[in-house]
């Protein structure tokens, strides 16, 4: 589905992606893990249009994003919910939600609308609340949620634990396996190695803009380097 070949990729004169190759199947989670600053977050940037690689490519079920604008990779099928959230505050629940069918599946926002609503059943009681007086989590679901509502085949989540209580880090993990199970590949972003593995089929490591390990997320938990390295075990 997801096809990334050879990708370099920075800021101005700063190179941060090396060369990168990976690849998301239909209906599959991938984890991409690694600490901060490694190039997780430009990876994303590259793949939704917002940065243009130096060089290498990326396409979606055939067809090239390389060069593509964000609104476009919308209209694709692929939905980013960026780390940080980046919901509009002073908007509602509900018209934070109602935006993310701005650019793709128009004509179902009634239909997504109930669906997103039964996924989390929170943001159904908070509809008319302010987006900016959530907790943070229920910020993260407003966010994933309207990610939703362009009927994504692929969503790509930022960093979803982060900043999370572990009793809502638990249940978020929760959530993007019950999203995968309707069918929609995740790209799951995060720091979070042990629960990232234990919902993913396979995951990446990522190290100063390389890939370092990759595998089946099952072999890459039991792996006793990446035990040490991320997890102190």
């Amino acid at each position: 589905m997801l096809e990334i070949s050879g990708i370099k990729a920075g800021y101005g004169s700063m190179a941060v992606l090396q060369g990168i190759d990976m690849r998301v199947e239909a209906g599959e989670i991938v984890a991409l893990l690694g600490s901060n600053g490694v190039g997780k977050t430009t990876l994303n940037n590259v793949i939704s249009g917002f940065i243009r690689p130096s060089a290498g490519s990326v396409s979606f079920k055939g067809v090239t994003l390389t060069g593509k604008k964000p609104r476009d990779v919308v209209a694709m099928g692929i939905a980013h919910v960026p780390e940080g959230r980046k919901i509009f505050p002073n908007l509602s629940v509900a018209e934070n939600l109602k935006l993310g069918a701005f650019r793709r599946a128009s004509g179902n926002v009634k239909k997504n609308f109930e669906h997103i609503c039964a996924i989390f059943p929170r943001l159904k009681e908070r509809l008319d609340q302010l987006a900016g007086t959530l907790s943070g989590g229920e910020q993260q679901m407003l966010a994933i949620g309207r990610g939703m509502m362009s009927e994504p085949e692929l969503i790509i989540l930022d960093e979803p634990s982060l900043g999370l209580s572990p009793l809502m880090v638990e249940e978020m993990f929760g959530l993007i396996t019950k999203i995968n199970a309707e069918g929609v590949a995740v790209l799951l972003v995060e720091q979070n190695v042990m629960q990232s593995l234990t919902v993913a089929k396979r995951a990446y490591v990522i190290e100063q803009g390389r890939f370092v390990m990759q595998g089946e997320a099952a072999k890459l938990l039991a792996d006793p380097q990446l035990r040490q390295a991320y997890l102190g075990m």
